[in-house]
């Protein structure tokens, strides 16, 4: 293929003979002055003014290199108080996750739980769960790994991709891939999944998105503009928005998507335009914009950016956000609107709104609703994409406040005593038959149907530091410091209030422990927020009528 030398092979076949592709090369390529770096973030739609705006001074263009040793992370070295007994206990078990490529690490497993009699696809490295095991490297000053798994992602991304007779779009990368050792031979093979097996063989929308956002993580950490300037990770970037910013039937600018292609990955009722993916969308969209170089074939990707993030920007301001007043506006609709001042763009019908929404909604708070679509509105909270809104200026810093009010008024639901609740209510009854197709798994309060899951503390940590709120995630980091080791690091919590490890968890969950050592790491050194945050874009804000819950 044109620009990287890769070979079209199947993505089942090994990467143990491709020799064209020399990695090494990329590997070896000189770092560069780390002068440069506050060049590169400058390319950005409106030349960012970069700050965080509650007493973080700078932190989009701060370089924060880890500073420590194996098992003592950079930011306990620095404070004067004993890092918790956790801290080294997760460290040890994170690298107990680490896989090897050819002797270099290339990423972590998504869980070493031996206890388990069914490994499923838990051996394997998962794009979207080995991102906070590489900002934990990160922040811990050890990038190659990070660099390590980006170059063999992107490699994986040149295989020839075929679910039965179809072929997938030439962007597309793995939801997971797996590292085949022979002893024997003493060869390593590689073999990757692009949805072909996994439940449901539906395409992994958000791993391009987290490649994305993770180059950014790497460059901003490092300092190293020179790995997303190399052809083959600009390439990639330009292939994965090609599948994005095509155009087609589409008369809004958020992203149509199938049940089951994001961390939600199983049929929960989230197809059509769920919130998960439009913030990561967006995020990847601000991230390549200041990565891309500006060439003729850069230049092109960058106007079509800068356009649809305008678009996106407003509709999802617009449509998606949810507060009090907007509510009682929803309530109030009329419906068979037909002209182009219809206030009823999306013909919902108030008596969808379910009950439980007018109890759940405070009067100071607010938060992105999980999807919007023709005669559609799903109310339910999903919490990985109100976090990523909030990291990405999604939402505006009112909004973002607004989020922060809504967990702590309605913590006991959100929280409990486990955090997170990855999507609130749980579905139930009729509904949970209907949605789900009975899915044993997803049950009320389990999994992915209103379970608690720990790898969102770390998302949780970030939103709360970037809106000036430290003390929330001080209070969730506490909740699960009393839990997480007792229970030898599960996947995720069951019950309405996060009480119980979750019916068919594993343990040594690799990205609960990852999770947690971010979030201790963020909360005791606020300047790695810089490499997972973006500053609001003041040429995106649109005109939006304010509403009782920002003013209160």
């Amino acid at each position: 293929m044109e620009g990287t030398g890769l070979r079209n092979v199947s993505s089942h076949c090994s990467i143990s003979e491709m020799d064209d592709y020399d990695l090494a090369k990329l590997l070896d390529k000189p770092r560069l002055n780390i002068e440069r770096q506050r060049s590169f973030d400058e390319r950005s739609l409106s030349e960012l003014s970069i700050g965080l705006t509650r007493g973080l001074d700078n932190y989009e263009s701060a370089y924060s290199p880890g500073r420590s040793a194996l098992d003592t992370p950079a930011s306990s070295t620095r404070n004067s108080f004993e890092p918790h007994p956790m801290v080294a206990e997760a460290w040890d078990a994170l690298r107990r996750s680490l896989v090897h490529f050819r002797g270099q690490p290339v990423g972590t497993i998504a869980a070493v739980d031996h206890a388990s009699e069914e490994v499923l696809n838990y051996d394997q490295v998962f794009v979207r769960d080995f991102v906070p095991s590489a900002l934990a490297f990160l922040m811990n000053g050890e990038p190659d790994i990070v660099k390590n798994f980006l170059l063999k992602t992107l490699q994986l991304q040149g295989w020839e991709k075929r679910v039965d007779r179809f072929k997938l779009g030439e962007g597309v990368m793995p939801a997971s891939f797996k590292v085949l050792h022979d002893p024997v031979r003493k060869t390593d093979t590689i073999v990757a999944d692009f949805g072909e097996s996994a439940i449901g063989r539906v395409a992994p929308v958000d791993s391009g998105f987290w490649w994305i956002i993770l180059l950014r993580a790497y460059t901003k950490s490092t300092g190293d503009v020179s790995l997303a300037e190399t052809p083959e990770c600009q390439r990639g970037m330009r292939l994965i928005l090609s599948l994005c910013l095509s155009e087609g039937f589409d008369t809004f600018p958020t992203l149509l998507c199938a049940d089951g292609c994001s961390m939600i990955d199983r049929r929960m009722g989230i197809y059509g335009y769920p919130i998960e993916i439009q913030a990561l969308f967006f995020m990847a969209l601000r991230s390549a914009l200041v990565m891309l170089k500006h060439d003729t074939e850069g230049g092109e990707f960058i106007e079509r950016i800068v356009k649809r993030l305008h678009a996106l920007n407003y509709h999802m301001r617009s449509y998606f956000w949810l507060d009090f007043q907007q509510l009682n506006d929803i309530y109030r609709y009329k419906t068979e609107e037909y002209s182009h001042t219809a206030v009823n763009k999306f013909n919902v019908i108030p008596d969808s709104i379910p009950d439980w929404v007018f109890e759940f909604m405070p009067t100071r708070g607010g938060y992105f609703i999980g999807n919007v679509s023709p005669a559609r509105m799903d109310f339910r909270w999903f919490a990985l994409g109100n976090c990523i809104a909030i990291l990405s200026s999604l939402a505006t810093p009112e909004q973002a406040s607004a989020i922060m009010d809504l967990i702590e008024a309605r913590w006991d639901e959100l929280v409990a005593e486990m955090p997170l609740k990855i999507s609130y209510p749980a579905l139930e009854n009729h509904e949970w038959r209907h949605i789900t197709g009975c899915d044993p798994k997803n049950t009320r309060w389990s999994y992915h149907n209103g379970g608690s899951w720990p790898v969102l503390l770390w998302l949780l940590t970030a939103a709360c530091i970037k809106t000036g709120r430290p003390q929330i995630a001080r209070r969730a980091i506490d909740l699960a410091e009393s839990r997480l080791s007792k229970d030898i690091w599960p996947e995720y919590y069951d019950g309405k209030v996060g009480r119980y490890i979750g019916k068919q968890a594993r343990k040594y969950q690799t990205w609960s422990i990852a999770g947690y050592l971010v979030a201790k790491m963020l909360l005791e050194d606020p300047s790695h927020l810089g490499m997972i945050a973006l500053e609001e874009d003041k040429q995106m804000k649109p005109v939006i009528k304010r509403s009782v819950s920002w003013t209160c």
